[in-house]
């Protein structure tokens, strides 16, 4: 069996901080939960959520999108103002089936499973299919009353490589039902920082910690790596360096790809 190319070999991800990045897939320009505001405060039910570092570009340096891929719309540090200011220049919002109702007529939401095509630029096809994605510890039916309802994506084509988009998920049962369908994966944007609060399920994780992520790229036999959702917020305990540690001690180092930045 021959070794994985280098992540250098794929597509290139741009990563802008947070959970948003920028890809081009069979011809489509898709951009994962846009967010765009200055640092500071969101409030939001509970608490704040604080914005720790400016994104590394606006909206109006990304040229023209296809595809908003987002995993839920009600926590601003997934979706803030500006970037639902940008969903009204986008022609298609993938998103939760409650988000899809909320956003209005350009919003399409997904539930576990449901697939959309997505017209090529070379006549192909491009199938979206919603994974699943819960946003804290436990049950889908405890959890998301507090946190939400959350989505995860495969994207996959004809001649294509296969593309994961975790969204905020803390749920490694979800990851082996998605390996289950559509292992191995080639690129998997996996959403990470374990973040906590402390008034949240006794502060246990809402989305994967370090480790996590790494067994969740092994449960996938994902090809390569490119975190998100680690850096520009307070809420985050974990970032790139307890990444990487993680990484390298489950011998997956070769397999990260840090993104682009613009």
């Amino acid at each position: 069996m021959s070794a994985p190319s280098a992540a250098t070999d794929q597509f290139p991800v741009h990563v802008f901080g947070g959970p948003t990045a920028l890809f081009e897939y069979g011809g489509l320009r898709f951009l994962t939960d846009p967010t765009f505001d200055a640092p500071g405060d969101h409030q939001v039910p509970g608490g704040v959520l604080t914005k720790t570092a400016p994104s590394a570009g606006a909206p109006a340096d990304l040229g023209p999108i296809d595809v908003v891929l987002l995993s839920h719309d009600e926590h601003a540090d997934n979706l803030d103002t500006s970037g639902r200011a940008l969903l009204a220049d986008v022609p298609l919002t993938l998103t939760t089936p409650g988000g899809g109702r909320r956003l209005g007529e350009k919003a399409t939401g997904l539930a576990d499973w449901e697939s959309i095509e997505l017209n090529r630029p070379d006549g192909g096809t491009i199938t979206v299919t919603g994974v699943p994605a819960i946003h804290g510890p436990g049950p889908r039916e405890e959890v998301e009353p507090i946190c939400g309802e959350v989505v995860g994506f495969i994207l996959t084509g004809e001649g294509l490589p296969s593309v994961y988009v975790s969204g905020d998920n803390a749920s490694l049962d979800a990851i082996k039902e998605i390996a289950e369908r559509f292992a191995p994966v080639d690129t998997a944007i996996l959403f990470a920082g374990a973040p906590r609060f402390a008034n949240l399920f006794d502060g246990e994780l809402i989305v994967l910690d370090s480790a996590q992520a790494a067994e969740a790229a092994q449960l996938l036999g994902a090809r390569r790596v490119v975190p998100v959702h680690y850096d520009s917020w307070a809420h985050f305990t974990e970032g790139r360096k307890e990444l990487a540690a993680a990484f390298t001690a489950a011998a997956l180092a070769h397999r990260l790809d840090w993104g682009q930045r613009p």
